[in-house]
């Protein structure tokens, strides 16, 4: 299976997806720590996150994926949402908080 085909199986068999570098005990850089705690502000529980850094495959094909340069990436119902600036602006709005209630839903 390659990455692409791996990535689009990750994406649409999860309600919440997150590519991160590092885990969530354990994140390996800023972005992907505000993206975890904004996560779990809004109550979500089952996180489903992939470790770019232990992928370096996924690290690259998931740039390709949704076009776009950084990660982390969060995906939600199969869509994908945005990196740490739009998934905390989001949250600030509140329009995170009723996308996230909506996967919750389906999960």
């Amino acid at each position: 299976m390659d990455a692409q085909q791996k990535i689009r199986e990750q994406v649409t068999g999860n309600p919440v997806v997150l590519y991160m570098k590092g885990t969530p005990q354990m994140p390996q850089c800023g972005f992907s720590a505000l993206a975890v705690q904004v996560l779990q502000a809004c109550g979500v529980t089952q996180i489903f996150t992939v470790n770019v850094l232990a992928e370096p495959e996924i690290r690259e094909g998931i740039k390709h994926y949704a076009n776009w340069p950084t990660i982390p990436q969060l995906y939600v119902n199969g869509e994908f949402v945005g990196g740490a600036d739009i998934v905390k602006e989001m949250y600030q709005s509140g329009e995170l908080h009723k996308l996230l209630e909506g996967a919750k839903q389906q999960a």
